[in-house]
């Protein structure tokens, strides 16, 4: 019988694990723009195993452009030219059959060629290779084999706040568990901790809906949530088989 997950759940996986983390990153700059999509169309790209996360009944589809920084392993320090890269997810929301909400991604696109293979052979998540760069307010990407360049104009960031449980920005944000598939049917779960995100509320001068195109899905309009978070540091923990 599958668990959805109650209040309770969504708080536990804040929770600081006992076991000792694998790796440090810091998460920076992040939007985080999200659509209302059919739920049925979120579930027939899952694996078995995993099921759409609702929010008042409803399911969303994210892309989050960031940076990542200070990214190294536990014990040794960050170095220049690896440690810090641009990313950009698209990715959804699920929980597995105890209840345990976490995080689906349908891509990660990131110009960093050592950090893509690592993450695609240890943590069997779907990154991409591409070109990226930051010049100002202007976002770009553009991934390995497609013809259009994903372009996001950052907004002002101001008047920060913490998002209260139970509210849209709660189950958007506050996430701690990711899933991934390394085929043959075995389902991974990792873990990751940090303080709540610090947010606000854009409005996003410019948006390109190419990354949803990438993968295959057909979203149109404005997004229905626009956040923006100066960042978090980040322990990340080791994965577990579910």
């Amino acid at each position: 019988m599958i668990h959805s997950p109650t209040m309770p759940d969504r708080l536990a996986v804040r929770e600081k694990p006992s076991r000792s983390p694998v790796m440090f990153q810091t998460w920076s700059d992040l939007l985080f723009l999200h659509w209302e999509v059919d739920p049925e169309i979120i579930a027939a790209r899952l694996p078995d195993g995993l099921t759409v996360d609702l929010h008042e009944g409803k399911a969303y589809l994210g892309i989050v452009p960031f940076f990542m920084e200070k990214v190294r392993p536990r014990f040794l320090p960050a170095v220049p030219w690896l440690s810090h890269f641009l990313e950009l997810n698209v990715r959804t929301y699920v929980h597995d059959e105890n209840g345990r909400p976490g995080v689906w991604f349908f891509s990660l696109d990131c110009h960093q060629p050592i950090a893509v293979e690592v993450a695609r052979r240890f943590f069997h998540l779907p990154y991409q290779h591409a070109r990226m760069s930051r010049e100002g307010d202007l976002y770009r990407c553009h991934r390995k084999g497609q013809s259009e360049e994903a372009v996001f104009k950052y907004p002002q960031m101001r008047d920060f706040k913490t998002a209260e449980p139970g509210s849209l920005e709660f189950f958007l944000l506050e996430r701690y568990l990711l899933f991934s598939d390394a085929g043959k049917g075995l389902l991974y779960c990792g873990q990751v901790n940090h303080e709540p995100y610090l947010f606000c509320e854009v409005e996003v001068p410019q948006i390109s809906m190419a990354p949803f195109v990438w993968e295959g899905f057909e979203i149109a309009g404005a997004p229905v949530s626009s956040l923006a978070s100066p960042g978090v540091a980040v322990s990340i923990y080791p994965l577990s088989k579910i």
